[in-house]
């Protein structure tokens, strides 16, 4: 390529930087990182009256500074203005932005609807949020673990905890995984709710999924057991057989079977020694937690890599029965 080529290159790429839309990209990009709301809105009125084309990208970074301000967090006072008035001005012009994106008809994506869902939950308003999440998934937009947060911690923060299952069934219904934070949101508005079999539900999806919860989870399991209601909400008559069985089919101990017996609770915060016994009871553990799915990927894998290890070929045929009783019965 010649050098008159190459110039040209540079040219045409300078000139691309230098249209008003890419200018306003790179001041807007700027003023997200610097957590600019105020420039960023100078910036976005200047466009406008410029006609300057704005893209989702635009609009983007200026619904996750409105929202970021509106759910307080830019931090402290930004540009001289309070945090009170700055989180107004985020939630009023942040609608106002949407509601212009919409009138352009300018595609949103993902983040879109996740900033739109931020400002409604800024206004209280998590049913708007949820509304957001729908409208995500029927635009072919699949949501994300983030996009449900406004609506799900809004709708717990209110105690609707129905309106609360609800968006946690859309969130299994569209394969999003719920973590921690969203488990022990849950979990808390169901204790508070008094809704045993929803706790119960929410206490074995934390352990399976979480294992090790944070302290702030572990005290709302603890006010749980603690209540009056926690004592109550066991059955009587209990179907040892059926007891059993689901604890074989379940693995780890876990009958699935819901709440046994009643009576107050013994609530302490304990140690394992070495040998897997309970430093509180004296009781020792009698299997490993972990379901069938994960002992037969566990037993897979040692077998995998035994394989690797033995050259001999009749390794193959090495029994992993009593690797798998011993892990649920040991």
């Amino acid at each position: 390529m010649t050098s008159s080529g190459r110039m040209s290159k540079k040219a045409m790429k300078k000139a691309r930087m230098e249209l008003p839309e890419n200018i306003l990209k790179h001041r807007l990009d700027m003023c997200s990182r610097h957590k600019k709301l105020i420039e960023a809105l100078q910036l976005y009125d200047e466009a406008r009256r410029n006609g300057v084309q704005l893209s989702h990208n635009h609009y983007n970074v200026l619904l996750y500074l409105c929202s970021s301000a509106a759910v307080g967090s830019l931090g402290e006072s930004v540009d001289g203005v309070d945090d009170v008035n700055i989180k107004n001005l985020g939630m009023t012009r942040g609608i106002e932005i949407y509601q212009q994106m919409n009138i352009d008809k300018v595609a949103p994506n993902e983040a879109t609807f996740t900033n739109a869902a931020r400002l409604a939950a800024a206004m209280e308003d998590p049913e708007m949020a949820f509304d957001l999440v729908k409208q995500m998934k029927s635009s072919g937009i699949p949501p994300r673990l983030r996009s449900y947060g406004p609506a799900l911690f809004g709708f717990c923060k209110k105690g609707e905890a129905s309106r609360a299952n609800d968006v946690d069934a859309h969130m299994i219904e569209c394969g999003v995984v719920a973590e921690e934070s969203e488990l022990a949101a849950l979990l808390e508005v169901a204790v508070e709710r008094k809704m045993g079999e929803k706790v119960y539900e929410m206490l074995h999806r934390l352990r399976s999924s979480v294992r090790q919860v944070s302290e702030s989870t572990a005290k709302i399991v603890e006010k749980w057991f603690r209540s009056d209601h926690a004592a109550d909400v066991g059955i009587e008559t209990q179907d040892a057989a059926k007891i059993k069985e689901g604890i074989v089919n379940g693995g780890g101990g876990w009958h699935g079977q819901g709440w046994l017996g009643n009576g107050r609770w013994r609530v302490t915060r304990t140690n394992m020694d070495t040998k897997g016994v309970c430093q509180s009871c004296g009781e020792k553990l009698v299997c490993i937690d972990i379901d069938p799915a994960e002992t037969a990927n566990f037993a897979s894998s040692l077998t995998k890599l035994a394989c690797q290890k033995e050259s001999q070929a009749n390794f193959l045929k090495f029994e992993v029965a009593a690797l798998l009783f011993s892990l649920n019965y040991a």
